[in-house]
């Protein structure tokens, strides 16, 4: 028996498959950093540790461009966005956890796993908390302009401070697993926690300020291809300085929407 002819329309003569073709794209962009992040453990395997971390950085530039991409083209879908969190696991967990247990944890004489689990586990957690509460009504941080915890890319870079440093320095006291160790438990624990973090759309610039941004961000791109882990470095402490400030941020915004529902 054959099926009834479906009635043809502009939308459906756009689609492959299931997925509108104005997603391909976005889309496109999401698998391409899943790869970069399994080949950022492939270099790792191979010791080439410069590789790994270029493969993991490229991915989160990736996943930086699809979200905005999708945007852009109005092809946002339940699709791209359970794709966009699958890859973020993998990239931004699963990766950055064997890199640095081929580097470094695999030499614990304990616990060195567990610790490389934890990253992978807390991203997973983590993208698991925002994916759940994408249809909740209140989310007061989103609502504010600011983040759960640290987001996956941001954990994964941060988590590779001691592999910055250890190739900026050479001193094998950043290899040592008792450095690596408590760093990446640390890092994890920062990405499923509850504290808010700046997102970009809490970010504001005076237009007298837009243009030193931009010559900033030209600035910033030639570091990082000149030098680029003393560059990360760089970020990586920048970030971490500006926590306490988004939790002081945040605060004052709750306070003043608690305050203008006292006055309604």
């Amino acid at each position: 028996m054959t099926e009834p002819a479906q009635p043809s329309s502009p939308e459906s003569g756009r689609r492959l498959g299931s997925i509108p073709l104005r997603a391909f794209v976005p889309n496109a962009i999401t698998a391409l950093a899943l790869c970069f992040g399994l080949t950022g453990v492939r270099f790792a395997i191979g010791a080439e540790w410069e590789k790994a971390l270029a493969a993991i950085i490229f991915a989160g530039v990736l996943d930086g461009m699809d979200g905005r991409i999708a945007r852009l083209l109005r092809a946002q879908s339940k699709f791209g966005a359970e794709l966009d969190s699958l890859s973020d696991v993998i990239a931004f967990g699963v990766a950055p956890a064997m890199i640095l247990f081929l580097w470094s944890l695999a030499d614990a004489p304990k616990f060195g796993w567990t610790a490389a689990l934890a990253l992978a586990v807390c991203c997973a957690l983590r993208l698991a908390r925002f994916n759940s509460r994408l249809d909740a009504d209140v989310q007061p941080h989103k609502s504010a302009g600011f983040m759960t915890g640290i987001p996956a890319p941001a954990g994964a870079g941060l988590a590779f401070v001691p592999v910055y440093l250890w190739l900026t320095t050479g001193n094998a006291l950043f290899r040592e697993w008792y450095v690596v160790m408590p760093w990446a438990l640390a890092i994890a624990m920062l990405m499923i926690s509850a504290i808010p973090t700046y997102s970009w759309s809490s970010i504001r610039l005076r237009r007298s300020w837009r243009l030193f941004a931009l010559a900033g961000v030209g600035l910033l791109g030639a570091a990082l291809v000149t030098a680029p882990w003393h560059s990360l470095l760089a970020v990586c402490a920048v970030y971490v300085a500006l926590l306490p400030f988004g939790i002081a941020s945040y605060a004052k915004v709750r306070r003043r929407g608690l305050a203008a529902g006292a006055e309604r």
